[in-house]
């Protein structure tokens, strides 16, 4: 039976078992719980019959500058040197995303991308990432030309797919992640630390837990729960969730995946091509390439987006807005008024992180909390 004695974490993610982990590590028992029938949240993984290791719920990259996080996780595994490109389909040309100067030669004729690379660098410094909104404003006829270009063919369909509203209606922090990279730099991310667990993330987080300490409970609903007498409660899941939703749903955007067998070595030329301009998906991951996985199938998996509808599917992306800003604070003001109770994680802090982000911003608040 529970005591005063017991923390309660709600969701075994990074986020619940970065919190788990340093809490056993200090002597204190532990009772992770999940809705799901896993650990590892989204960034569950497995390998499949073929033995490619799959993604369940959509490509998983860590990258990260913060070296404090690096290292906790260094405990637990190690990584391979996978750095992340993503390529997309521009006008029938598969070609590098975010916009760079590579991209600028694929998709015009030399003269034209020539002019453009050297009034881009007269006006912006080498090795920046401009926002497409911020990169609208140039008055040359030239970078406006381009401007119109990156955003038609790369942003517009691309975000409206994405979060179901016009790209005028978007928040820009989201406008932010879609830049022009002045930049021969390919890759997705320029973080000091990438890479991919050489035995996936679901391992990772295995490690994570194994703690006499710690109790796992899957398959288990909060709300099932009748008792409440924990010491402290850590809560990742949806914080208007967890209040009954008194004040109205926080909304989100969904996603879900198609995946398909193909009897080939590699269905395409990248882990992960974008498709702003063509198709009702957004993109399409293929797996093997994350940790060179041999197979003579491969698999990968179309994602489309959706938004978020209770009971039919789950949360994803938290749609930044100011009205749902505004109500996550009620929550958030609301939860003051419970002592021991805290919320972290996408779903909690009803903010998008990055897996780096999640687990620094649990490692702040057990820092905080148990200091």
């Amino acid at each position: 039976m529970p005591s005063n004695d017991l923390n309660l974490i709600v969701g075994a993610g990074f986020s619940g078992a970065t919190i788990a982990n340093l809490l056993a590590n200090k002597g204190e028992k532990v009772l992770i719980i999940d809705k799901k029938d896993h650990i590892a949240g989204n960034c569950y993984d497995y390998r499949d019959k073929n033995g490619i290791m799959i993604h369940k719920y959509g490509s998983h990259i860590f990258h990260t500058n913060n070296e404090k996080v690096w290292n906790f996780l260094k405990q637990f595994t190690d990584f391979n040197t996978y750095m992340h490109k993503v390529v997309g389909i521009l006008d029938g040309i598969e070609t590098h995303i975010p916009f760079n100067f590579n991209t600028l030669y694929d998709v015009f004729p030399y003269s034209l991308a020539k002019r453009l690379e050297e009034k881009l660098l007269d006006v912006f410094e080498i090795n920046t990432k401009v926002p497409i909104l911020e990169f609208q404003k140039q008055d040359d006829d030239d970078l406006k030309f381009l401007a119109n270009y990156v955003y038609e063919k790369i942003f517009l369909h691309y975000t409206t797919k994405q979060w179901g509203v016009s790209p005028k209606d978007v928040d820009g922090a989201v406008t932010a992640r879609v830049p022009v990279y002045l930049s021969k730099d390919n890759r997705y991310f320029q973080d000091k630390y990438q890479g991919i667990p050489l035995d996936g993330y679901t391992k990772v987080v295995e490690k994570m837990l194994e703690d006499e300490n710690i109790d796992i409970m899957l398959n288990t609903d909060y709300k099932a729960l009748n008792y409440k007498n924990f010491k402290r409660i850590f809560y990742t899941g949806s914080i208007d969730e967890f209040y009954d939703y008194q004040f109205g749903q926080l909304p989100y955007r969904s996603v879900y995946f198609k995946f398909e067998t193909y009897d080939k070595e590699y269905y395409q030329s990248n882990a992960c091509v974008n498709y702003p301009c063509n198709y009702d998906f957004t993109r399409i991951h293929e797996y093997k390439y994350y940790l060179d996985d041999k197979s003579d199938k491969t698999v990968i998996a179309k994602e489309y987006s959706e938004f978020f509808e209770l009971g039919k599917n789950e949360r994803y992306y938290p749609i930044p807005k100011e009205e749902n800003t505004a109500l996550y604070k009620k929550y958030l003001d609301k939860s003051k008024d419970d002592k021991n109770v805290y919320f972290l994680g996408r779903l909690g802090d009803y903010k998008y992180y990055d897996m780096d982000k999640a687990i620094a911003r649990a490692i702040e608040l057990f820092e905080e909390v148990c200091k």
